[in-house]
């Protein structure tokens, strides 16, 4: 329930971001009618359609984003009638007869409250919700990203419906007020004819706006200063938040960690394929000893507990341990199954990995976090979990505990000495390093260059300065909701961070395609700071969908300007993340 109220009073604060202003002309059209037949209609078709569009984006697949861009062009035709009829009662006669009559009936009802009013005003609501492109400020990313992790589910639908209520709430408010500013102006002024025409101009004018982008564009630039801080306030407030610090282990009188009774293993079924072993249940390991790892392979934090979990994996696969990775994927280059296989192979993971596309054993497990460890024991029940990176000893002591338990014989009692490279080498101990920053306008943050539009080809230019943590963009630039698409060779990223190793996740955006790279810092070649994906004079490739490692510091001592500058087109770029 409580995260229920904050949804909705995240979709109120809408109303105060200038991301909505493309839709209040839809809104005022009838906002000097009767509000029971005509407002309300309005509303709900708006927050229905709105909760169904966005339910389905956060769980399906590109399918679902391509569909809905088809509907809002369909419904920015019909709302430019709507206008037109408005703004030009003989603009019927110049079109084919049907389309006359239907521009009449909707005319009509809108200026004269026919009793069709209520259907023509909940088909509106519907065009509407189309449009309907609502900043995606912390709350509403929260949700959706919710929504993906969990999948198809009235919780889920319940969560984007009280988001959507409080901003028809504000929307309601808006309309009450205007309908009285209308009927205050056609009563003194006897300008009905030219209040009808001017409601007809602003709707051609928010179709303008939506088809040039500036809904989701500019006007979202301008709401960052405003809806985002109050729903970034009510987000820290409640501790709704993706990532969390994993409390130290507790152990027993002898040091050991201390093992609990968490209920039997969760099924395993939902996986959409396995590799590298035939599909395992919770049945069939009864007797073995389990560790289930939920991680994804362009995951920093993943990667660097991958050599921990592959050394267990071969140090006790003979004594009983069954190591189980769950693949759950955050981007959307990682449900392709190819690309798991590839990259599986290149990081030596020889053990069962379950592609749990669907996110059905995540929920199973009612997991939050990458990587996570489960620890089950030969009787089928959970008795450990560790989320996050760190406290190796204590996890590899639980495996030795529970093969003892299950009566397996000579336990090597050793903890392992793992010596990674590359990106898979452990983090520094340094604190207060920058943040993981993701690049795509649903959870973008610490952007600096002007956003001139999203989900279209736009100009950047970077600013003269970056603040720590801060990021731009150089060159013509595609803005999507999880990435950012080079349209043009030439483009840069440019990043003011503050860690020992900097990585960022790329891809090509046409399959087998390859994108050379040259990376600076500091304005210099990198030298002995460079990545492993990356050479001293800082040149690179890209070739697939993953994280690449541009820097490596000796240390993260003092702030650093990255620079990356791609010298042939058709890049994606996804987030910057830290080490």
């Amino acid at each position: 329930m409580l995260i229920l109220i904050l949804a909705y009073l995240g979709g109120i604060l809408t109303i105060a971001s200038p991301c909505i202003l493309p839709v209040l002309p839809f809104v005022f059209a009838r906002s000097d009618q009767s509000f029971l037949r005509s407002g309300l209609p309005l509303l709900a078709g708006m927050a229905l359609t709105f909760t169904l569009v966005a339910t389905l984006a956060a769980v399906g697949g590109g399918w679902v984003v391509q569909a809905n861009q088809y509907g809002r062009w369909i419904a920015l035709v019909l709302m430019a009638f709507f206008g037109l009829t408005l703004l030009f009662p003989h603009f019927g006669d110049r079109v084919m007869h049907p389309l006359v009559s239907a521009g009449n009936k909707m005319s009509e009802a809108a200026t004269r409250g026919q009793k069709s009013q209520v259907g023509t005003s909940f088909l509106l609501g519907i065009a509407t919700g189309l449009l309907w492109a609502p900043c995606a400020g912390p709350i509403l990313g929260l949700v959706l990203t919710g929504a993906a992790l969990q999948g198809a589910n009235v919780g889920s639908s319940l969560l984007l419906l009280a988001y959507a209520a409080g901003a028809v709430t504000s929307l309601m408010l808006a309309l009450l007020i205007g309908g009285k500013v209308f009927t205050a102006m056609k009563r003194s002024l006897g300008a009905g004819e030219w209040v009808r025409r001017g409601i007809g101009a602003l709707m051609l004018v928010g179709v303008v706006a939506i088809a040039l982008g500036l809904d989701t564009g500019i006007l979202t630039r301008l709401s960052n200063q405003t809806t985002s801080g109050f729903e970034q306030t009510l987000v820290n407030k409640f501790g709704l938040s993706r990532t969390a610090n994993q409390a130290a282990p507790q152990s027993d009188e002898t040091g050991l960690p201390a093992l609990a009774d968490l209920g039997p293993m969760p099924s395993l079924n939902g996986a959409v394929q396995w590799l590298n072993s035939p599909p395992l249940t919770a049945e069939s390991l009864k007797g073995k000893v389990v560790l289930v790892d939920f991680w994804t392979y362009s995951c920093i934090n993943c990667l660097r507990a991958l050599p921990y979990v592959k050394a267990w994996a071969d140090k006790y696969r003979s004594q009983g341990l069954v190591v189980i990775g769950v693949h759950a994927p955050e981007f959307a280059f990682e449900r392709d199954i190819n690309n798991v296989t590839s990259e599986a192979k290149k990081l030596g993971v020889d053990y069962p990995i379950a592609i749990d596309n669907n996110y059905t054993i995540w929920r199973a497990f009612n997991n939050q976090y990458w990587p996570a460890h489960y620890f089950i024991d030969a009787k089928g029940e959970m008795r450990y979990e560790h989320f996050g990176e760190s406290e190796y000893p204590q996890s590899e002591r639980v495996i030795q505990e529970l093969l003892k338990e299950a009566g397996a014989k000579n336990v090597n009692t050793s903890i392992s000495q793992v010596q990674a490279k590359g990106v898979e080498q452990a983090a520094g101990n340094e604190g207060d390093i920058s943040p993981e920053t993701y690049l795509g306008y649903m959870r973008s943050q610490n952007f600096d260059s002007e956003i001139k539009t999203t989900d279209a080809p736009a100009d950047f230019t970077l600013p003269d300065k970056l603040a720590l943590d801060e990021w731009g963009l150089a060159g013509n630039w595609t803005i999507n909701d999880e990435k950012i698409t080079l349209n043009k060779s030439g483009g840069r990223i440019t990043y003011r961070f503050h860690a020992r190793d900097l990585h960022l996740v790329l891809g090509p955006h046409q399959a087998g395609k390859k994108i050379r790279f040259k990376v600076t810092v500091d304005d210099k070649a990198p030298g002995d700071m460079h990545g492993s994906d990356v050479s001293a004079d800082g040149e690179g490739t890209v070739s697939d969908q993953r994280l690449y490692q541009l820097i490596r510091l000796p240390d993260a001592s003092g702030e650093h300007t990255l620079s990356i500058q791609f010298l042939d087109d058709g890049v994606d770029a996804y987030a910057f993340t830290f080490g």
